[in-house]
């Protein structure tokens, strides 16, 4: 599998658990969601309202 695919993963999960944290969410369990579920999690933050 290509190496990019790895990165690109990974830099998404950070960004969810910045938004989650902007959003008074957990962002250590963000990151880890998003590691399984990646841009499922990212929409559901995006459409989410802040705690």
């Amino acid at each position: 599998m290509n190496e990019g695919y790895f990165v690109g993963w990974g830099t998404l999960a950070l960004i969810n658990a910045v938004l989650a944290q902007g959003k008074n969410r957990s962002g250590l369990n963000w990151f880890i969601l998003s590691l399984f579920i990646g841009p499922f999690a990212t929409l559901f933050l995006a459409l989410s309202a802040k705690k």
